[in-house]
């Protein structure tokens, strides 16, 4: 692989960086199940970044895969947490930015990783 250890990885730094933000930004949530839904898509990111590193590179590239999903789907729950008042326009536009950053730093790193056939 690329790297020698996933805490390594800018991605997943900022991944980090992105759950504890989203986080923050929900302490006072009353909608429990959005908060909890985009808690849940927020750290799975990283944390299947984590698993998927010490796997064989055809599995990272899985993993990694499942990630960009998960950004997508956190990145959906900004939109609606917005017109529900549970995030400000800068909040969402925030986590928007860095779900839609991150996924093409996943797809990058996904492209770079060698496999066998």
């Amino acid at each position: 692989m690329a790297y020698a250890t996933f805490e390594d990885l800018e991605v997943w730094k900022r991944s980090c960086n992105l759950a504890v933000c989203v986080y923050r930004a929900l302490q006072t949530a009353r909608d429990f199940g959005l908060r909890d839904q985009m808690q849940r898509a927020a750290v799975v990111i990283a944390s299947n970044m984590a698993e998927g590193s010490e796997r064989p590179p055809k599995d990272s590239k899985r993993f990694l895969r499942i990630d960009s999903g998960s950004a997508a789907e956190l990145r959906t729950q900004a939109y609606i947490a917005a017109k529900v008042g549970v995030l400000t326009n800068e909040q969402m536009h925030h986590v928007v930015d860095e779900t839609k950053g991150i996924g093409r730093m996943l797809t990058g790193l996904a492209k770079s990783l060698k496999t066998e056939n």
